[in-house]
């Protein structure tokens, strides 16, 4: 083999950079787009409801970070003349289960299943329906040994945490997705 001549180097390089372009020109054509911050068609949200739980707090915070006016039942009054929310974000569910479904013959447990039920509603102050009662439900399944409980503990904390945030990302999607009021 001869070692390469420079300027065969640089015609590979070129070359390199011809398909990169052409493979960004081909993913951009087919409409691929990272994901963007959301925009919403409100400024302000009214959480009611279930309002103090795991989920509902995570959900509220989101909503803040994602520039929207959050007002809570322990939020302080609001001065006067100040506009009141836009619309009125209702937890109706928010609640963790945790059940037994595999079994030794001994009747100890091996495996369980973690589930986090959510159910919301979205309207305006005077009652126009902008999303309906909608439930999201998350399972994880868990595999669990009495030798290791502490650990298992841990780790069902973590699937928690995780279940709640793949709930309060959908939520926000699903607000943004409402485009007029």
């Amino acid at each position: 083999m001869r070692p390469l001549q420079p300027t065969s180097l640089a015609r590979r390089r070129a070359l390199q950079h011809l398909m990169a372009g052409t493979a960004v020109l081909g993913v951009s054509g087919c409409g691929f787009a990272l994901r963007q911050a959301p925009t919403f068609a409100f400024e302000s949200v009214r959480i009611a409801g279930s309002e103090n739980t795991p989920v509902a707090s995570a959900l509220g915070s989101a909503l803040r970070v994602n520039g929207l006016q959050v007002v809570t039942s322990a939020t302080p009054t609001p001065p006067e003349g100040a506009a009141p929310a836009q619309v009125v974000l209702t937890v109706i569910t928010d609640q963790r289960e945790r059940l037994a479904v595999g079994q030794t013959a001994a009747g100890q447990v091996r495996e369980l299943q973690l589930r986090t039920r959510f159910t919301f509603r979205l309207r305006t102050p005077n009652e126009k329906e902008l999303i309906g009662d909608t439930e999201l439900l998350l399972e994880r399944d868990l595999s669990f040994s009495e030798t290791a409980v502490l650990s298992k503990d841990a780790e069902e904390a973590l699937l928690y945490r995780d279940m709640a945030s793949d709930v309060v990302q959908q939520v926000v999607r699903r607000l943004a997705a409402v485009k007029s009021l």
